[in-house]
């Protein structure tokens, strides 16, 4: 079917069920989703490697339900822009894709299972949060035949870990022990490139697409695709727009206008130097391997030049410049620190019960605390305080869909302060991130939550409330960064004490 591909590392392909392949079949079907582009990604080297063994042409079917916790017309929107990059790629490359959208909850079902019956084998995306790893399961349990899936989402592969880890030092030591032996496998940077021209395309019963029409017309998420649709629409579209082809762009430009000023100015709401690349990382639109090798190629670096022992400093292991070597700490420490916890504790990744034991008993001593204020989750949603700075993050929040990465601390914490319990802190906080954020219901979004309150943290000196959690002030935050600015744009007309 196509020219040899790099063999994707066997650590990362995991069978689902115990099915065989079935070599009679009429194709292989790759299942997209999580890994939502057609390129840098393991996942569709996997599918096109299998396909190629056993003399079958490729099917795509990238799914979209509606039935999930927060479905709204902001991520649906995200979503559908990239099924529309997605299906121009493939169409390109002579590839059958089906985009399929959820009319109704539940109105999807059976169309895996009638698409796999024709299947040689099946192909998908390990990706350790949220619904995904239950759905996977439930799959693979159903199927008839064998269901693979391919984990594609870090530089390290997430079996090469045994355990979570406690704090992001202790993850730096591992990773930097681990890692060498893992750069040199790499998803391809152009997959479709190498198929030939002119191949028959494989017929998917007439049936299957009369029960499950493709979805090309709502692939332009436009208002009136998106308000036939039960999905939360208070919700509304971000200006950020989804997509592989926006991934590539917002790749090119923080790595050719930003990354050069990163170390020193990523704190600073008013610079524009942070990579705003979260949203695509998160729903798949680019990988972390793209994100990475844009990073090395810009500084000519290759990995003999990487340290040759573990350091656990957090600059220098690379041996690129400090801005490069800050943004690799944030972009691989923090972010895979947050998958090895989704993926190693998949039954309280997101619960309380998951925070050290030093923080939840610091948080349930202090638990009574008379608090200076406390707001409604109503309140709160509605940026409705008497701190124009949290207005101004929460008002990002709901208008965008992101909020500048230093002061998501500073709402984090504010939350935990105005509400009546840590446990209620923490009910809001996933509620409003996952509701709102593009980047949301993701390991390295959860990572941001639970840090508020302790998790990857050690303790601080006491104090109301908080206990021994770190705590933070917009005014202390008002004298390290410059947030005027900020609050005008997002804080609307309240006025300011910055």
């Amino acid at each position: 079917m196509s020219a040899a591909l790099p063999p994707v590392p066997s650590l990362r392909v995991t069978a689902v069920n115990t099915a065989p392949a079935s070599p009679d079949g009429d194709y292989v079907l790759y299942w997209m989703i999580a890994a939502r582009r057609p390129s840098w990604s393991f996942a569709l080297d996997h599918a096109l490697q299998q396909a190629r063994a056993l003399g079958k042409p490729l099917v795509v079917l990238e799914p979209l339900r509606v039935g999930y916790h927060w479905a709204s017309d902001r991520l649906h929107a995200f979503v559908l822009r990239g099924m529309a990059d997605n299906a121009a790629a493939f169409a390109r490359a002579g590839v059958t894709y089906l985009p399929y959208v959820e009319p109704s909850p539940g109105a999807g079902a059976g169309l895996l299972e009638a698409l796999a019956a024709r299947a040689c084998c099946v192909v998908t995306d390990e990706y350790p949060c949220f619904f995904l790893p239950r759905m996977v399961a439930a799959a693979g349990r159903r199927l008839a035949v064998r269901l693979e899936q391919v984990d594609g989402v870090g530089l390290l592969p997430l079996r090469a870990t045994e355990r979570a880890f406690p704090t992001a030092a202790a993850f730096r030591w591992t990773w930097q022990r681990l890692l060498p032996e893992h750069l040199g496998a790499r998803p391809s940077a152009a997959p479709l490139a190498r198929l030939p021209r002119g191949r028959a395309r494989p017929q998917v019963p007439a049936a299957v697409r009369r029960r499950w029409p493709m979805a090309m017309a709502l692939l332009a998420a436009s208002r009136d695709a998106l308000a036939a649709l039960p999905i939360d629409h208070a919700v509304t579209v971000s200006p950020i727009v989804g997509g592989a082809a926006a991934a590539d762009a917002a790749l090119e430009r923080f790595v050719d206008e930003r990354l050069a000023r990163y170390a020193e100015a990523r704190n600073q709401p008013e610079d524009e130097v942070t990579s705003g690349l979260s949203p695509y990382l998160h729903f798949g639109h680019l990988g972390a391997h793209a994100m990475f090798d844009a990073v090395w190629r810009a500084h000519d670096w290759d990995p003999s030049r990487a340290a040759p022992r573990p350091n656990g400093a957090r600059e220098g292991w690379w041996g690129l410049p400090r801005a490069a070597e800050a943004f690799m700490d944030e972009a691989l420490t923090w972010r895979e620190l947050g998958h090895a916890m989704s993926f190693h504790r998949p039954d309280d990744y997101d619960r309380y019960e998951s925070l050290p034991d030093w923080a939840r008993a610091s948080l349930e001593a202090h638990a009574t605390d008379v608090r200076d204020h406390v707001y409604t989750p109503a309140q709160l949603e509605a940026g409705a305080t008497h701190d124009p700075l949290w207005n101004a993050a929460q008002g990002q929040l709901v208008g965008e869909g992101l909020i500048h990465n230093y002061l998501r601390m500073l709402w984090g914490k504010k939350i935990l302060q105005w509400s009546p319990s840590p446990r209620a802190a923490l009910e809001v906080l996933i509620h409003l991130n996952n509701k709102y954020a593009l980047d949301g219901r993701d390991p390295n979004s959860y990572s941001g939550i639970f840090w508020t309150l302790g998790r990857f943290d050690r303790p601080w000196p006491e104090r109301k409330v908080f206990g021994v959690i770190r705590y933070m002030t917009s005014e202390s935050t008002a004298r390290k960064v410059r947030v005027r600015d900020y609050v005008r744009r997002w804080g609307g007309a309240q006025p300011s004490l910055f």
